[in-house]
């Protein structure tokens, strides 16, 4: 039987050492967020349920997006060991300048719906970062604007095309004159998908105020409050609109449009050009024939049709049928730094991610997309060290098998 004897407190200062108290209750609440599904959970808890089902979901019965995030879940990564990985650069090229990180933005509309500090938010998180960012057609601030808040960010604009060509137009030679990198072109939008969880929340831009959202603003005050204190939530690119998401699309975009218009579109606009919503090889080089720089492999974050095309799962075939004529870039279903290491594999020379920056942005808004960054990039790091790679391009499709 083993002596006892009380400890001596020298003994017991060592482990006594309590937890740094965080004082700012948003700097508190994204310390604890260690993952991206963690600050979705934070992000649902603090926004209304209208505004993040319109983050969250996906067009129909969702199939689409849950069949891209289950192949991610499913898929095999293969490390080959004993190799020194003490150094890892995460840095790639995209459009012919370095990226710190094998990712950029995605367009993402009314994104200060999500979190009042919106666009300006993410684009100063990308300029302190060093990667792209996508203001979408349908955001909440004017392309000038966000300029003015990251003049020194990587900016793109995305464009849908509009029945109206001269509005198009115009936003194009704006873009030009504020400085934007490329322009991506959105291709899968001919007409709206069936959002099924916005029609049945009521959603609309702006928000009405109904018996439910006066319910939903009892349990979500801040968010209410910067709701009201601030700019008007309005469409920066419209003058004005009042209604549903799908019916503005339908109203505003051209369902006529073919890929012999990529030829209008190269005559009023000079630098490199992304399509950004390919979903098969046929249509991957029918873009890069007409003169595309890069490629988006999206079916819209599984927004527009469902049961869509799996872009991780055409990545290879793609790889090989246009890899040497244009980049290509991917998004849909990325949850974690993993799946874009995965995605780089496979072929892709980057990753777009969405709703991972929107859950920081309605987690804490600017500090939240910074952490979102932060998770993604310890992720993607540890998982080139535990494969055994140190840069991106050392990444090839041995250390991946699908299902």
């Amino acid at each position: 039987m083993s002596d006892r004897q009380l400890p001596r407190w020298s003994e017991l200062k060592p482990l006594l050492r309590p937890k740094p108290v965080t004082v700012n209750p948003t700097d508190r609440r994204l310390s604890k967020a260690l993952t991206i599904a963690d600050l979705r959970a934070v992000a649902r808890r603090r926004t209304p349920r209208s505004v993040f089902d319109y983050t969250d979901g996906a067009a129909e019965a969702e199939i689409s997006l849950r069949r891209a995030r289950s192949l991610f879940a499913q898929l095999e990564l293969r490390p080959s060991i004993l190799r020194n990985v003490a150094d890892v650069d995460t840095t790639t090229t995209m459009l012919g300048s370095p990226s710190a990180l094998p990712f950029a933005f995605a367009p993402t509309g009314f994104t200060r719906m999500m979190n009042h500090e919106g666009e300006r938010a993410v684009a100063r998180v990308a300029e302190r970062t060093g990667i792209p960012y996508a203001l979408s057609t349908m955001g909440t601030t004017s392309i000038e604007d966000v300029t003015d808040a990251a003049p020194d960010a990587r900016k793109w604009f995305q464009l849908y095309v509009w029945k109206d060509r001269s509005a198009g137009e115009e936003l194009v030679r704006r873009a030009a004159d504020a400085g934007y990198e490329a322009l991506m072109l959105t291709v899968d939008v001919p007409v709206a998908g069936a959002r099924l969880r916005d029609v049945r929340n009521g959603f609309t831009i702006p928000p009405a105020l109904t018996v439910k959202t006066v319910l939903d603003a009892a349990a979500h005050p801040a968010w209410w409050g910067n709701l009201l204190t601030t700019k008007p939530l309005t469409f920066a690119s419209l003058s004005s609109w009042s209604g549903t998401v799908a019916d503005l699309l339908n109203t505003l975009f051209d369902p006529t449009m073919t890929v012999d218009d990529l030829a209008w579109l190269r005559s009023i606009w000079s630098g490199p050009l992304i399509v950004k919503g390919i979903q098969t090889v046929d249509d991957a080089r029918r873009v890069v024939d007409a003169g595309a720089d890069a490629i988006v492999l999206s079916n819209h974050g599984g927004r527009q049709l469902d049961r869509a095309p799996v872009p991780l799962r055409i990545l290879p075939d793609v790889a090989a049928a246009v890899g040497q004529d244009a980049e290509i870039y991917l998004d849909t279903g990325i949850t974690g730094g993993a799946d874009v290491v995965a995605a780089l594999a496979l072929g892709a020379d980057a990753c777009l991610v969405g709703r991972a920056y929107l859950y920081g942005l309605m987690a804490g808004g600017e500090r939240g997309v910074a952490r979102a960054v932060e998770i993604l990039s310890s992720e993607i790091r540890r998982t080139m060290q535990l494969l055994g790679t140190n840069t991106v391009d050392q990444l090839t499709p041995d250390h991946v098998r699908l299902p």
